[in-house]
Formats: C-alpha cells, sequence, structure tokens
C-alpha cells in the first residue's frame, strides 16, 4: 500500500518505518527534506521509504497519516491540498502545551476538527493512545497492546485496522468518529501516567476478553 506519512516525528516516523518494513511504501511529507531527524529515519526505514514535500505525500498516498502537533495540524492538511475520497488517518491529540490537559475536547475532538477541515476525506481516529514507544514494539508479555480506533467509514477503518495489525497491535474498533471525543482524553490518561505519574513509557493498555 502506498502511504503518506505527514510529519516525520516520533510518531510519525515511528510507524512509517514500521510499514516501510512490512513492504508498505511510504512517503514522508516534511517541510524541510534535508533534516538530519528525517535522515535517520529513512536510513532506519530502508528503501520502500523517501521524503517530499506535505503536498507531495499527500499525493502519493492512498492512506494519508496526519502526525503532526495539534497546533501544525490545520495547516499541514491546507497544505496537503485535496483529499476528498483518501482515507486520512488522524494520529493527533489536541493536548496543551505542558500536557496538562486537551485544548479541545468532549463536546467535540481533534478528530472531528479534522475532518472538517480535511473535507470528502474518510477520517479514521487512530495511533493516538499510546506512545510511540510501543508503536515501536507493542508486544508485552500478556499480549500485544490494544490500539482503539473509530470512524464513520467502514472500508476506512478495515485498511486503518489492517495498518495497526501490521505494526503488531491488537486493533479494536471503537465505533464512530465521535468517539474520538473518548480517545484523545484516554491517550491524556497514559500521557499523564507515563509522564506526571512515574510509570515511564513502557506500558500499555490492552483489552482483555472472557
Amino acid at each position: 500500500m502506498k502511504i503518506g506519512v505527514l510529519g516525520a516525528g516520533n510518531v510519525g516516523g515511528t510507524i512509517g518505518t514500521g510499514w516501510a518494513k512490512k513492504g508498505h511504501s511510504v512517503m514522508f511529507g516534511v517541510r524541510d527534506a534535508s533534516d538530519a531527524i528525517l535522515q535517520s529515519v529513512l536510513q532506519a526505514a530502508g528503501s520502500n521509504a523517501r521524503a517530499g514535500s506535505v503536498p507531495e505525500a499527500a499525493a502519493f498516498g492512498e492512506v494519508v497519516v496526519l502526525a503532526t502537533p495539534w497546533l501544525a495540524a490545520q495547516e499541514a492538511l491546507r497544505s496537503a491540498g485535496n483529499l476528498s475520497g483518501k482515507i486520512l488517518l488522524d494520529c493527533v491529540n489536541p493536548l496543551k502545551p505542558d500536557l496538562s490537559g486537551l485544548a479541545v475536547g468532549f463536546s467535540t475532538s481533534a478528530g472531528e476538527q479534522v475532518a472538517g477541515w480535511a473535507v470528502g476525506a474518510r477520517v479514521v481516529k487512530i495511533f493516538n493512545t499510546t506512545g510511540f514507544d510501543n508503536m515501536a514494539e507493542p508486544r508485552y508479555p500478556e499480549g500485544a497492546a490494544s490500539m482503539l480506533y473509530c470512524g464513520d467509514d467502514a472500508g476506512a477503518k478495515t485498511v486503518a485496522g489492517k495498518l495497526a495489525a501490521d505494526l503488531g497491535f491488537d486493533p479494536v474498533d471503537a465505533g464512530p468518529l465521535v468517539n474520538a471525543r473518548l480517545l484523545e482524553p484516554h491517550a491524556l490518561l497514559w500521557i499523564q501516567l507515563a509522564y506526571k505519574l512515574g510509570l515511564g513509557r513502557n506500558f500499555a493498555f490492552r483489552l482483555v476478553r472472557r
């Protein structure tokens, strides 16, 4: 599958590298293709990955991944151009700069705002509920970490779930896109436990079934 990843930071770089290693064709959309961090990502990702501008990556991808900071998300989507009909995976959490809470939430969500900015895109909220270390290695002795996702397009969610499974997650459909109002606070809980309450980043949530 051809995947355009908007952003090559901790999240975008990690999941893009994982997909490239699984045989997907990945293009990272960035402002500066000569950036040293990006070059390290490309080296780790191997021959299935390359870099281009944000509009180039968006045009390249059958699936487009929004993996920017919240404050850069709207501009990234504006730069991406027309995404109508494309699967858009929204990995963004609308965090306050000090990680103390969400800038948007409960009566709406970043996922819903992303859908409003990217008119016609088939938006799935995913890869926002855990840290990038778990995106690199989601398997624990108890089993794979769960990856919750939500959206209104069944076909787009099927693709999103398969891409999560490709990275080693246990994908869990969490319903319609409005449930991003639940997944984003869920992400904040993981962040609070990791950074404020001393658990560190080497833990994950897993849905257990009887």
